[in-house]
């Protein structure tokens, strides 16, 4: 990232930030501090900006850095061609917008063979610019007889060139572009039919056979979807003005000077510009624009699924029995310890074919015992709700708590490298199974090893950017990993790669110091690791947690350089640091301004208040143990059914709620609650436990319809 004045200001103007804050903020970015560390250890430097905050303005200024190399390339296309006047490279240089830029471009952009680039190869342009002037005294087809060749046949040929010409050029004048984007972005319209003998096949785009919708209002969910069914041959789709009638007569206005022959002639050239060039390439340009608005939508929706996954209580450190159902291959069973070490797996076999339901339930209670489990973590796929059902019989029952795990991406990672270096004897089979045990215990740390891609809580999270949408996921883990802080003597490097400040490498280094030098003893000692600099120790030292650590602040997000700060505060108060994390009182009675200093302002020293209270806490909460209705398939739902059930996906227009029956119910926008709604993620949150009620089953199209309204 460079730092540019100019594109700074940009920033602060298109964020509404004030430039100090984005100066300071781009500064730091510039030196290699992370977003984490930015909003939790710079809050004087920056003014507090959250960490949305400062991702954007990182965006925007990558965005900017690119239409900076796209400028400098244009520069040296259009100089190489000797036709860089200074007018046009200052009017270049002033311009940030890449449309424009592209625009200004387009005159001087090497094309192939074109139709006016053939007229100009037979001598026709003279005759385009004379037409073009649009003098009411020329005879456009007197004219043209002068311009007849061995090329150029008849003075319809000749004047066919010459529009040829007049087209091209219309098509690439910024103002004509400017105009006709102009009514595409007032009176746009997105518009779908199915394709001929389709309807059937594509029965599930049943809504935009006949379908059209101001693109301006189309949301994220409804235009990835017509997207989708057009590339998958079902759907037709088109955007186009409103009334191309009335633009093409105030286009006509601009530009037809007269009422002579000449300026019908450029009329013709005006209409045939816009039926071949003009409106496929302005077209594509708003296809191009409404999927990129789409795709970050959909991408914002899926990432904030993702970080409450990633966030979800976890159980603890508990012993636990892991189970991938399944039927026909019966299904895989494994013991986890506290740590999630594997102890034993097994195969039981309790549903059909086989229907050894009492000899899995004796093997099962066996194990209960053997290994002291104290949870069952169930996979929620196939066979999942039975083998629930199936545990009731179990003799330790009421010994165990039992859990639904959403299994969504466990077998991507079964078949990991990540899997495959941990568990090299075993089948992937018991490594699904392990992932399912371990998401109970602790989702964060299992699901950072697979692409959140894959977890699959999102809104066409397939048909979006895959870059931009990497690149999002990637900050939401991040942003997760270090708003729990990561105990530095269990994470895997996995989990550790997403630190603050560290990555794969400075990850498995400290794995690697970890196995040869024993349990780090302290957060000084992380420096001895190799490879950890200063400044990747100032990035990671603050999200790092060593429990049971001589020092009571090596298990606090309280960072390092602000040790001294407390220890002066407990100087003060007479006391020590840990008399301050046990005593309340103690610290209701400092005079925070007291402490205030060049290096360190009162929003941090207002953090590290907040964090001696509750050093070690686990903001995650605890996982609660969920029990489905009576009901296993579509056909045992019926209108008016009340039931409980999990939110499993949410998504711009509801959310998806697994109540039991192999296929999620959606509630509706509209349907969440008894007041007007604008984002789901108001009232519901994944996971949560919630109560329904059936409005509508669609059995034939395996559909849902639930409200939470007056439940």
């Amino acid at each position: 990232m460079t730092l540019n004045l100019t594109h700074l200001h940009i920033v602060a103007d298109a964020l509404a930030i004030p430039i100090k804050k984005v100066e300071a903020t781009a500064q730091f970015l510039s030196e290699g501090a992370t977003i984490p560390f930015l909003s939790r250890y710079r809050k004087e430097a920056t003014g507090g900006l959250d960490e949305v905050q400062i991702g954007d303005i990182k965006s925007q200024l990558d965005k900017l850095d690119e239409v900076e190399k796209r400028r400098e390339s244009i520069l040296k296309s259009i100089e190489e061609q000797g036709k860089l006047t200074p007018e046009l490279e200052k009017r270049i240089r002033g311009t940030y917008n890449m449309t424009l830029l592209e625009d200004i471009y387009l005159p001087y952009k090497r094309k192939k063979k074109t139709r006016a680039s053939v007229a100009k190869e037979k001598g026709l342009e003279p005759l385009a610019i004379l037409i073009f002037m649009q003098n009411d005294t020329d005879n456009p087809f007197k004219i043209a007889a002068e311009y007849l060749n061995e090329n150029v046949a008849t003075q319809e040929d000749a004047l066919q060139g010459a529009r040829d010409i007049i087209a091209e050029w219309m098509s690439e004048d910024e103002q004509i572009r400017t105009k006709i984007r102009y009514y595409f972005e007032k009176e746009g319209l997105i518009t779908s039919k199915v394709v001929r003998n389709k309807d059937e096949e594509g029965i599930k785009y049943k809504d935009y056979y006949q379908f059209d919708e101001p693109l301006h209002k189309c949301p994220s969910h409804r235009l990835l979807s017509i997207r989708r069914g057009e590339e998958e041959g079902f759907l037709r789709v088109s955007i186009v003005p409103r009334e191309p009638e009335y633009m093409m007569a105030q286009l006509e206005k601009s530009v037809i000077k007269g009422n002579g022959d000449a300026s019908n002639q450029v009329k013709l050239a005006l209409e045939d510009s816009y039926d071949r060039l003009l409106s496929s390439s302005i077209e594509t340009e708003f296809r191009n624009a409404s999927k990129e608005r789409a795709d970050v939508e959909a991408i914002k929706v899926f990432a904030e699924n993702a970080r409450q996954l990633l966030l979800a209580a976890p159980l603890g450190q508990k012993r636990i029995l892991a189970i991938d159902p399944g039927f026909r291959s019966g299904c895989k069973i494994v013991c986890l310890d506290e740590t999630g070490t594997l102890l034993y797996n097994t195969n039981i076999y309790p549903h059909p074919p086989q229907n050894q339901e009492r000899e899995a339930l004796t093997k099962l209670d066996e194990l209960i015992d053997k290994y002291k489990l104290e949870a069952i973590a169930v996979g929620n796929g196939t066979a999942g709700r039975e083998s629930v059902t199936m545990l009731k019989g179990l003799r330790n029952f009421k010994n165990v708590v039992i859990f639904s795990v959403n299994e969504a991406g466990a077998s991507i990672y079964s078949a990991s490298e990540a899997a495959r270096e941990e568990f090299p004897d075993h089948d992937v089979t018991v490594r699904g199974s392990v992932s399912i045990g371990r998401r109970l215990a602790d989702p964060l740390a299992e699901l950072v090893k697979i692409d959140p891609k894959s977890i699959g809580v999102g809104q066409y999270q397939h048909d979006v950017n895959q870059s931009l949408l990497k690149q999002s996921l990637d900050r939401t883990v991040e942003s997760a990993v270090n708003s729990v802080g990561i105990n530095v003597n269990t994470a895997s490097k996995h989990l550790l790669a997403y630190v603050s400040g560290l990555g794969p490498v400075l990850a498995q280094n400290i794995v690697t110091y970890r196995t040869e030098n024993g349990l780090f003893k302290s957060r000084s000692e992380i420096k001895k690791v190799a490879r950890m600099g200063e400044k990747a120790f100032e990035q990671c030292a603050g999200f790092l947690r060593v429990r049971d650590a001589k020092n009571p602040l090596d298990n606090t997000a309280v960072h390092p350089e602000a040790y001294s700060t407390v220890e002066a505060i407990a100087k003060d108060m007479s006391c020590k640091v840990s008399d301050l994390i046990e005593n309340s009182a103690k610290r209701k009675e400092i005079d925070l301004k007291k402490y205030v200093s060049d290096k360190i302002g009162l929003p941090t020293l207002q953090d590290i208040i907040l964090e001696l209270a509750k050093p070690g806490l686990d903001p995650r909460g605890e996982a609660k143990a969920f029990e489905f209705g009576n009901v296993h398939s579509l056909e045992d739902l019926f209108e008016g059914m009340i039931l409980p059930g999990i939110v499993t996906n949410i998504t711009n227009f509801g959310a998806f709620v697994d109540i039991g029956v192999k296929q999620d119910g959606l509630v509706h926008i509209s349907q969440l609650a008894n007041k007007f709604v604008k984002n789901p993620n108001d009232i519901v949150k994944l996971n949560d436990h919630v109560t329904v009620k059936i409005t509508e089953v669609d059995v034939a199209r395996k559909r849902v319809f639930l409200t939470m309204k007056g439940v």
